[in-house]
């Protein structure tokens, strides 16, 4: 199929992007592509300006700063992934990206279109949820933050005005000792998840000190199971409280579609819950 009529911009600058984005009726941003371009070409989006994005250095780039890490938006997935710090630091977000298609995708894909695309069982709005990531954002009123559980508003709805974009977030990089491990079920490898599970531990004298446990693919927007956590504080990490954690999944309400039913997700979920939770403190290398 042919994509509808439209007319292509490429700025130079943030500003001259935020200014096309203000000024022109039904503009869509154009990143790395991999979401967007299949769906100009199978008509489900009909904009009237397309702006790319791809010639504005300043909105890629991977920096160290005290104690967090910035990515930039338009920063390739394959560069997140193969970044030093976020294989020594963030484990779990490179274990993440590598689920993230395949390698031809990572090379074009970028980190702000997929965060703004927000397909419900893509592997980075996961990650960033569990990671509690901030993001920034810019538009003609400024520059803005905003954490990671409030951007996702319903089902691929970011919170961004129509005139606004993202243009990078920023990861905590961890001060205390933790496990951490994202898994998912797909159909095959570099399909997206039918369910994923982002899990950290945070160990305390022996015990689980702290616990954050997030779903992906049972729901609009990514879940992070609180009850879970909650319960998980304090006990000892032993199959008897990982079983109980994951038991919590029993309360969703996962999506119902026609290839994958809502009980198949939930059973998933607690199936995944359990399994991150233990490679999760595996990985916590507690002595």
């Amino acid at each position: 199929m042919k994509p509808p009529v439209f007319e292509y911009h490429r700025p130079a600058s943030l500003t001259e992007a935020v200014d096309m984005l203000g000024g022109l009726e039904n503009a869509r941003l154009l990143a790395g592509g991999q979401s967007l371009m299949p769906m100009l070409a199978m008509r489900f989006a009909f904009p009237d300006h397309l702006i790319d994005l791809n010639r504005i250095p300043a909105l890629a780039g991977i920096a160290e700063d005290g104690g967090t890490l910035r990515v930039g938006a338009m920063t390739r997935q394959r560069d997140l992934l193969d970044h030093p710090v976020v294989r020594a630091r963030l484990p779990m977000l490179a274990e993440a990206l590598e689920q993230v298609g395949h390698r031809q995708t990572r090379n074009r894909g970028t980190v702000g279109g997929s965060l703004c695309h927000l397909d419900p069982a893509a592997e980075l709005v996961a990650v960033a949820t569990a990671l509690d990531a901030e993001l920034e954002i810019a538009g003609p009123r400024g520059a803005r933050t905003l954490p990671m559980a409030a951007f996702p508003l319903g089902f691929m709805t970011p919170a961004l005005e129509p005139d606004e974009l993202l243009t990078g977030l920023r990861f905590a990089l961890p001060a205390l000792p933790q496990g951490a491990c994202f898994t998912e079920f797909a159909r095959r490898h570099g399909d997206y998840a039918i369910v994923s599970a982002a899990a950290i531990l945070w160990p305390r004298d022996g015990r689980i000190g702290r616990a954050s446990i997030t779903l992906g693919g049972v729901g609009p927007v990514p879940v992070r199971l609180e009850a879970a956590e909650a319960a998980l504080a304090g006990q000892r990490a032993d199959a008897e409280s990982f079983a109980a954690a994951a038991a919590c999944c029993g309360a969703l309400d996962p999506m119902d579609d026609a290839q994958v039913p809502a009980w198949y997700r939930r059973r998933l979920a607690a199936t995944l819950v359990r399994r991150a939770l233990t490679t999760a403190w595996e990985r916590a290398d507690v002595r």
